[in-house]
């Protein structure tokens, strides 16, 4: 996703709206962030009105230096503020409630403009699907305007850009919004919708392709290969070896090589314990234009646990 290959972020042209909007003191002004951003536009941004830039790293590396104007909310397995374990299965959604307090306690409201900033470049990139998650969790939410930090903190680093250790003060309020419940799908709905008679939602297995085929068994599902009619869509495809997103049109290619071009049509997409899928449903709905995709958040998980994989 950057912008030197023609992708959506025309960051200086809505940056200047922006400005104008504000500086006209509209109460109404209203700012629609593009799925990343690149380390550039966060440097001549820092000072956007609403602009809450959020550190998912965990405490230490954000206390040992951080991006200027960075709070800190860590990502952590298995509990923290973005995710906890219910029924024994791993990265499952908070009650509401308690994210709704989280949320407040960062000082965000549904107008908030939030950038996720997670470490950046590793092998394997999960890291890279702790971004995701938080954004999907925080748009879930109700929170309009969520991007990434294209390439991470990694990524600013690398560039030489400013960094401190100075922690900025928060000023709490009381979070309220609906949360998006057609968003997140059961192991039941999944179940039904691949024995429709006619065929139902497209499935997508968003792990890794040597995990899809059976080749490698991953720990918290212990059966080779995939759920039943489900596509491989591989998650590490989505990014450069150095953690920076692929263009807007290698994105589009891949989806529509596994997906096809309807935009509109059902998806639910699942993985391993919920880091890969909200990766996919990340780059589908809010980069490619995507209307109708689910995360089945049990994922394989809770899958074996019911039915069992297929290799075809």
């Amino acid at each position: 996703m950057k912008p030197h290959r023609n992708i959506i972020f025309k960051s200086l042209f809505l940056s200047t709206i922006l400005l104008l909007l504000l500086g006209a003191g509209s109460a109404l002004a209203h700012y629609h962030l593009p799925a990343a951003v690149t380390t550039d536009w966060l440097e001549d941004n820092s000072d956007l009105n609403n602009l809450v830039i959020l550190d998912i790293r965990s405490s230490a590396e954000y206390e040992a230096d951080h991006i200027p104007g960075a709070i800190n909310e860590p990502f952590e397995v298995p509990f923290s503020a973005w995710i906890t374990m219910r029924d024994d299965l791993l990265l499952e959604l908070p009650d509401k409630a308690d994210l709704f307090s989280a949320i407040g306690n960062l000082g965000i409201t549904r107008r908030s403009l939030v950038v996720v900033v997670t470490q950046g470049a590793a092998e394997p990139p999960y890291p890279l699907a702790n971004a995701t998650r938080v954004a999907d969790t925080l748009i879930y939410a109700g929170v309009r305007d969520v991007t990434i930090l294209d390439g991470g903190y990694a990524q600013w680093v690398a560039e030489g850009k400013e960094v401190t250790q100075d922690v900025p003060a928060i000023t709490p309020v009381t979070y309220r919004s609906s949360v998006n419940q057609r968003m997140f799908v059961s192991i039941d709905y999944v179940y039904r919708q691949i024995n429709r008679p006619r065929g139902g939602a497209i499935l997508i297995d968003a792990r890794d392709a040597e995990v899809y085929e059976g080749l490698v068994i991953e720990p918290w599902a212990d059966q080779p290969g995939h759920i039943p009619t489900a596509k491989s869509l591989p998650t590490p495809l989505i990014w450069n070896e150095d953690g920076t997103y692929k263009s807007h049109e290698e994105l589009a290619a891949l989806a529509r090589s596994v997906i096809g071009d309807n935009r509109h049509k059902e998806i639910i997409v699942y993985c391993g314990v919920g880091g890969y899928a909200s990766s996919w449903w990340y780059v589908l709905t809010q980069e490619l234009g995507y209307t109708n995709v689910k995360i089945f958040d049990g994922a394989s998980q809770e899958w074996v646990r019911y039915y069992d994989m297929v290799l075809d």
